[in-house]
């Protein structure tokens, strides 16, 4: 797996500045959604991506570290750090 960003995963990353759905990288980004799924997947590996699901008793999305890679649509996302910092050529 190369540190080096490839477009797909800039755009990915470009989308996630704050907390975002499935839904809404797919539609921003245009990008075919297998392509997506595999992508996100790969930067979450990386810590470039942190997955986030909405807790009803915080009222709040709250981030986790177990996720079903098959149901993305039940998630959010949002870049890391090292994510941004990739993003912004850092």
């Amino acid at each position: 797996m190369s540190n080096e960003l490839n477009d797909t995963q800039f755009a990915i990353l470009d989308t996630l500045y704050f907390v975002e759905s499935y839904a809404h990288i797919l539609e921003d980004t245009g990008i075919a959604e297998a392509v997506v799924r595999d992508e996100i997947k790969q930067m979450v590996d990386k810590g470039w991506i942190h997955v986030y699901q909405f807790d009803e008793d915080e009222g709040d999305f709250v981030r986790t570290r177990i996720y079903d890679s098959d149901n993305m649509h039940e998630y959010h996302f949002l870049a890391s750090k090292d994510g941004l910092l990739k993003h912004n050529g850092v």
